[in-house]
């Protein structure tokens, strides 16, 4: 047995020091810094002679093994995972507490369990007992699913029962929980979460099921436990939501089998999530027309085109330095916008509070909503409304000078499909401008910010 160790991690981003010090230099975080154990059984014990055996290359050119995907009858959870489940893969789940994870596996592990080839679905949770799952289960209508229920904790003794199982679909809720005898240190620590994955992921390549892991986050959002995690799974999953919205986003930031920033939309209710299919129109359900300080944004996320309202309010400050409240975008992103305003358009919004807010819950993270946020904001200044059939979109330059933006055919076949009728974006690609947007809509080019000003005169 090898002579064990001692080393001091950073419990929030996974950094070692050969010390305890207050501050992790890594991530900025205090007192996060804890001792553990390590070396012993469990870990690498190579013998110092030990060669290792020759490994073969292959070249670049060849076919490539079609991937026969799993579905779980949830289409936006098959959205996400691009197109479905992949056999062998490994999805790391994360979310705030309480914004329903748990409730979204159970509901796709209930479906899988259902489909007419019946696979095997096992669901672990190391969070909750088995009568609070069942509880649950009964409430989602889902007690009758044919699924493999277990509340288990020790990795060794899930890795030999799934070693011996014919599993398709494994869910385990959630790695924090989980521990190894052989590491020396709490579960939920850098060195376990490390340990567990690594063992639960090497059974779920040699078996070929389809791994789900919850992680929880940290205060900032981000996974809890070594940045390393992310890097060993094949997908990463971010369940997002406002608590006071009914709306849930869950969003692929890393997909080895599928594209990137794809979102799937949910409504939370009484029986659980619910669909939704066009989020657009229910983004838009409760938007009020003829309301200054209000606009339409077309954006995209992943390949979906998804309409949102933005919402902006300037008011006189009461306060030395003024106000600035963003929800739902980025706060450095506004402040440069009204710099820009400032500087280009003459506007006086240093006396000004201003509030922004996107509406429904979602988070807007590409830069095509700049435009939509300066006429917002504009529209709010001067007190004036902006028509309630035209939809916004463009990126604005330190200069003042609106950009284009991708895909700009797919905004507006999505504006046009729920009823608008006029657009402002960035000039056009080509000389022909109405055949290449391909739209019927009123189209209206602005090149530079200060042409926003006029528009309102």
């Amino acid at each position: 047995m090898s002579k064990k160790t001692t080393e001091y991690v950073c419990q929030n981003c996974g950094a070692v020091y050969p010390r305890w010090q207050g501050k992790c230099d890594a991530c900025g975080e205090w007192n996060t810094i804890v001792e553990e154990k390590i070396g012993g059984e469990g870990f690498s014990n190579l013998k110092p002679k030990q060669k290792g055996k020759m490994i073969d290359f292959v070249p670049l050119e060849g076919a490539a093994e079609k991937l026969e995907r799993l579905s779980t009858n949830i289409k936006e959870l098959d959205r996400v995972c691009g197109g479905g489940l992949v056999p062998g893969s490994v999805i790391l789940v994360g979310g705030d507490p309480g914004i329903g994870k748990s409730t979204l596996l159970l509901q796709a592990c209930a479906k899988v369990a259902e489909l007419p080839s019946k696979p095997e679905v096992f669901y672990i949770s190391g969070e909750e007992a088995i009568d609070q799952v069942r509880i649950r289960a009964k409430r989602l209508g889902l007690e009758k699913a044919p699924v493999n229920l277990a509340s288990a904790t020790d990795i060794r003794d899930i890795v030999a029962t799934l070693e011996k199982s014919n599993a398709n679909v494994v869910i385990i809720d959630s790695i924090q929980t989980m521990y190894l005898e052989d590491v020396e240190s709490t579960p939920g620590s850098v060195t376990q979460v490390r340990a567990c994955s690594y063992e639960l992921i090497k059974l779920a390549k040699r078996k070929g099921f389809t791994l789900f892991v919850v992680g929880h986050v940290t205060k900032q959002g981000s996974i809890a436990g070594p940045r390393v995690l992310e890097h060993m799974v094949d997908t990463v999953l971010y369940f997002e939501g406002e608590r006071g919205h009914h709306f849930r986003i869950l969003r692929a930031v890393k997909n080895r089998f599928g594209a990137t920033d794809e979102i799937g939309v949910f409504e939370m209710q009484d029986k659980g999530l619910v669909e939704v299919e066009n989020p657009s129109a229910l983004f838009l359900a409760e938007r009020q027309g003829n309301i200054s300080g209000s606009c339409v944004f077309a954006g995209i996320e992943g390949s979906r085109p998804v309409l949102v309202e933005i919402q902006a309010l300037v008011s006189p400050t009461g306060y030395a330095s003024p106000k600035r409240a963003v929800v739902g975008w980025d706060s450095n992103r506004l402040a440069m916008i009204l710099a820009v305003l400032e500087a280009r358009c003459g506007m006086n919004l240093s006396s000004q509070d201003v509030y922004l807010n996107i509406a429904g819950g979602l988070r807007i993270t590409e830069p095509a909503a700049d435009l939509a946020v300066a006429m917002a904001v504009i529209s709010s200044m001067t007190n004036k409304p902006l028509p309630h059939d035209m939809v916004i979109f463009g990126e604005i330059g330190l200069s003042g000078e609106v950009r284009a933006v991708t895909q700009p055919s797919l905004r507006l076949k999505e504006a046009q499909k729920l009823g608008f009728a006029s657009c402002i974006i960035p000039p056009s690609y080509t000389k022909d401008k109405k055949t290449s947007l391909n739209t019927d809509m009123s189209v209206y080019e602005i090149g530079n910010v200060q042409r926003l000003i006029n528009w309102f005169n």
